[in-house]
């Protein structure tokens, strides 16, 4: 599949009935943190999340991860330097990426640069682990 420049962010959403209509609800933080801007127009790609042949209950890290999208832009054990752009629900660090990607980031503060290795990577969301705290402007 190809991936356009312009993509702006990437979710998983569910699609809910409402009055005559069918809608999918944006996550706050693509406004808060991306590029999305409310009373915006954008193009909306859906793509299939039925399971190709996966188990539930096989360890996220045996699964397949490509369902038809873009592969995710890190893998288990790379190291990257990123700065951290908002603070999750659960107080993580929360970094962006190529193409949208988000990864979580414990123990980091809102502001700060940080060398990170990604430790766990799933379709949508990888965790990763501070291992330097980088002065902002090296």
């Amino acid at each position: 599949m190809e991936i356009p420049d312009e993509l702006l962010c990437v979710f998983s959403a569910e699609v809910t009935e409402q009055q005559d209509s069918y809608c999918i609800e944006v996550p706050k933080n693509e406004l808060e943190v991306g590029d999305v801007q409310n009373g915006e127009v954008y193009r909306v790609a859906l793509l299939s999340t039925e399971s190709g042949g996966e188990s539930p209950s096989e360890p996220k890290s045996s699964q397949k991860r490509n369902r038809g999208g873009p592969e995710p832009p890190v893998e288990e054990g790379e190291s990257r330097t990123v700065d951290i752009e908002d603070i999750g629900e659960q107080g993580d660090g929360i970094a962006r990426i190529e193409r949208g990607y988000v990864v979580i980031v414990p123990d980091a503060e809102k502001g700060e640069r940080v060398t990170i290795e990604i430790e766990d990577v799933t379709e949508t969301v990888a965790f990763a682990e501070v291992i330097e705290r980088k002065d902002y402007y090296e």
